[in-house]
């Protein structure tokens, strides 16, 4: 059975101009994200730094412009200290955030030479658990001050003689939630935050600085947190963070693809309580946000009950992604493009092993998951102006929403205004969608490709043994008449439709 949708575009309504930190991500001291995942000096395929190039390839093709380093729930009980200088005089320390053994074997310098090694700048948190303004100040000036004090000369002993520059920083993660160490009050957070932001823009007034917003959507005290945390920090901060999970566990396709429905009214009310707060203080600033962290997770909750504490580099969080989870995270990536003119930062939590990408195996090989794919199309093709879309599609109901559209779009021209891409996912279980696409102002158009990620079988894996069990194909079927387009949206499918100007 097929339906119809009709996708309005037009080149002079715009949204914003992407800023390509959209497509970062993160790595935390957390399971096997870091050991054994970026770094892992045994493997065969490490380079001097003990840095997996295998992984470096994936990531590197992955396009992550930044990375978020190094938490996440690990920062509010870490000591930065802990990971610099020379590696045999580190101390091993419990971790109590996940409950693991930390031989700080990998530290703050072994993050910056990776980080360059992938092409993506660090974006760092500082510890607004258990530390607060004093270990800041000194990490900023180890990081970025360019020598003659003790903490910058501290690092140029540590073979680092020119300055790290980190120019984004978290204050904290996460402090409002139960299971934070170190967990504050609102009022409690926010002076803290702003002392430390003031603290930290007297070494360096270069930098940009985010601070916590709720955990997530369902907080009892969310939007009312992000009110008297802003009105203490909004004058010393450029961002507010987000962060938000969804998953499938009740086995509900029509519902799980509906989820991003609640992502776009989490983003609508960060967005108006930002501007809320902006009204009271009557101040010209804009503050943009930081979608820090999010992702699909929910495969390995009751596996990671089974895991045994106090144990170096467990196998947590290693979700195993199917196919559907790719949906949902192309409905998530179009959802915050559709606000591209306020997420300026998002990162995808996590990037290896760890609710992540990209796969590995101790000593031996990588593999993509099934999400590795919409996050690559969407870094790869959704850089530039996105447009302001108007969708008129079939809706449904499921119990939790209403009127769900079952085509979701949005289309990104390109720097040059040569070419331009457009996103879209078919929510329909049973139908193929014709999207009749009605892109205004933009000449005459031919099809470069139309590539489509789809499976048969919804809860389809990739494994190491079998790596391109789901993997996109461009054989995508896809009219181009002047500036009038015709795709053919597979049911249950990921599209990227992209255009040349002639």
């Amino acid at each position: 059975m097929t339906k119809k949708a009709q996708l309005f575009l037009d080149k002079h309504f715009r949204i914003a101009k992407t800023d390509q930190r959209i497509y970062g991500s993160f790595i935390e001291h957390l399971g096997r994200a870091i050991y054994t995942g970026i770094f892992e000096p045994d493997h065969p395929r490490a380079d001097n730094g003990g840095f997996r190039e295998d992984v470096m390839m994936l990531i590197k093709e992955l396009g992550v412009p930044i990375v978020r380093y190094p938490g996440g729930n690990f920062v509010s009980g870490y000591s930065w200290e802990d990971g610099i200088g020379p590696v045999e005089k580190r101390p091993v320390r419990l971790e109590l955030a996940w409950r693991s053994i930390e031989t700080n074997e990998f530290g703050l310098n072994e993050f910056i030479s990776w980080a360059r090694k992938v092409g993506a700048a660090p974006m760092m948190a500082v510890n607004l658990g258990t530390r607060g303004i004093d270990a800041a100040r000194n990490l900023i000036e180890y990081t970025n001050h360019p020598g003659g004090s003790y903490w910058s000369d501290l690092r140029k002993e540590h073979g680092y003689e020119r300055p790290h520059k980190i120019k984004t920083w978290c204050l904290g993660n996460e402090m409002d939630g139960p299971w934070q160490i170190g967990q504050k009050t609102a009022e409690e957070y926010g002076r803290l935050a702003a002392e430390t932001a003031k603290a930290m823009r007297q070494v360096d007034p270069e930098i940009e600085l985010v601070v916590c917003g709720s955990s997530h959507y369902g907080m009892p005290t969310f939007a009312e947190w992000e009110a008297t945390v802003l009105s203490h920090t909004y004058e010393y901060v450029n961002y507010i963070s987000m962060h938000q999970y969804l998953g499938n566990p009740d086995n509900n396709l029509a519902n799980y693809l509906a989820e991003t429905e609640q992502v776009d009214q989490y983003i609508k009310a960060v967005i108006a309580t930002c501007d809320y707060v902006k009204a009271r203080k009557k101040s010209n600033k804009t503050i943009y946000l930081s979608f820090d962290e999010w992702n699909v997770w929910y495969h390995s909750n009751e596996q990671d009950k089974e895991i045994a504490p106090w144990t170096k580099a467990p196998r947590l969080l290693e979700d195993i992604y199917n196919f559907e989870d790719a949906l949902v995270v192309g409905l998530f990536l179009i959802t915050m493009l559709k606000h591209a003119d306020r997420i300026r930062i998002a990162c995808l939590a996590q990037l290896v092993n760890v609710i992540a990408p990209i796969m590995t195996s101790p000593e031996g090989g990588s593999w993509k998951q099934t999400l590795y794919y919409p996050c690559y199309h969407a870094s790869k093709y959704g850089r530039g102006t996105v447009l302001r879309p108007e969708i008129i599609s079939p809706v449904y109901d499921t119990v939790q929403y209403q009127g769900v559209k079952f085509v979701e779009a949005i289309g990104v021209l390109s720097d040059d205004e040569r070419e331009i891409t457009l996103f879209a996912v078919n929510r329909s279980q049973d139908s193929l969608m014709e999207l009749e696409c009605s892109l205004n102002n933009m000449g005459e158009l031919e099809l470069i490709e139309h590539i489509v990620l789809e499976h048969e079988d919804i809860k389809a894996t990739n494994t190491e043994e079998n790596p391109d069990n789901v993997m996109p194909h461009a054989q995508g079927k896809t009219l181009v008449e002047g500036d009038k387009v015709i795709a053919e949206l597979p049911p249950l499918s990921w599209n990227v439709v992209r255009l040349r100007v002639k």
